[in-house]
């Protein structure tokens, strides 16, 4: 048995400092509760970049330029900060960040270890409709999960949820719990989540930051924003059982940290039934192949002299 944490919470936007104090506070409210295993939203830190849904391409400058000055290096100073508090409290930690690598940036999900590890680096492979006006794409290096003494923890973002070979290969990996931190609170987003613990038979955690127009600072506001009732996102936290059964939330509209209790073992009574990716796979008519290779625009090859040696020939 596990006790799990989905954070439903307000990041203080486009502000990294302030918004990393609040994850700390609230990874220690949540292990203080019981959590071994906190979860917060999709790039949490700064926050969202709700205004690609809002404005003209290449027309958000103002928000741009704050965004860039407040995204999250890896490594670096925020990433320690945060890695701290999960020593602090031998936690593990799954935050969203939009992290900047040069001059691109990336929405990233961040994977840290009860003693301050990052374990796992996660860049959204595909970014969705805007979105690619301000994040780059990831690669199939970051496809992995996270082996922890309670069970197997690995997920996606936001709408890679809905590339069936993107979870696919998540479930050959055999998550006991699927993280699914996301910006999308539609109707149908609950729904989404009961599916993928019924396809992939684990445990799944969702949840989204919680925003509204009066969240943004007034000098970024302008007329793109209204007040508390002009909603970006209702956080809707949710928890289901392998099986689909929604066993807390969803939360809607409020701050708060969502907690569950899990059994893993009913992860595998489940997969007696239907494993996506053993007995009930087919690999003789259908095949997956992923590539992990990390893709790199620039290698830079060191040679000894000798021309047998230099691949750059024919």
């Amino acid at each position: 048995m596990v006790t799990v944490a989905a954070v439903q919470a307000t990041p203080v936007f486009l502000d990294r400092e302030a918004t990393i104090d609040k994850v700390c506070d609230l990874v220690r409210e949540a292990s203080g509760g019981g959590a071994e295993l906190v979860v917060f939203g999709e790039s949490f830190v700064p926050a969202y970049p709700d205004w690609v849904w809002r404005t003209p391409a290449w027309s958000d400058g103002r928000f741009v330029q704050r965004l860039y000055a407040n995204a999250v290096e890896v490594p670096g100073p925020a990433l320690d900060r945060m890695a701290q508090v999960a020593a602090e409290t031998s936690t593990y930690v799954v935050v969203g960040v939009t992290e900047i690598d040069g001059g691109t940036l990336y929405n990233t999900l961040l994977y840290l270890g009860p003693d301050g590890t990052l374990l796992q680096r996660h860049r959204k492979l595909m970014p969705t409709g805007g979105e690619r006006t301000v994040w780059g794409m990831g690669d199939g290096s970051e496809l992995s999960v996270v082996q922890t003494p309670f069970g197997v923890v690995g997920g996606l973002l936001c709408w890679e949820n809905y590339m069936p070979l993107a979870r696919a290969a998540i479930y050959a990996q055999r998550p006991d719990i699927y993280v699914a931190p996301t910006w999308d609170t539609s109707d149908t987003w609950v729904g989404t989540l009961q599916h993928i613990a019924k396809e992939g038979r684990q445990y799944v955690i969702g949840v989204a930051p919680l925003l509204r127009g009066s969240d943004v600072p007034e000098e970024l506001r302008g007329d793109l924003y209204g007040g508390e009732d002009d909603w970006m996102s209702r956080g809707l936290a949710t928890i289901v059982a392998p099986g689909g059964d929604i066993i807390a939330g969803p939360i809607d509209g409020r701050e708060e940290i969502l907690y569950a209790d899990l059994d893993i073992s009913k992860v595998h009574a489940q997969r007696r039934m239907f494993d996506p990716v053993g007995h009930y796979s087919r690999p003789d008519v259908f095949t997956l192949h992923v590539d992990t290779r990390a893709k790199e625009p620039v290698v830079f090859n060191t040679y000894d002299g000798d021309d047998r040696h230099d691949q750059s020939r024919p």
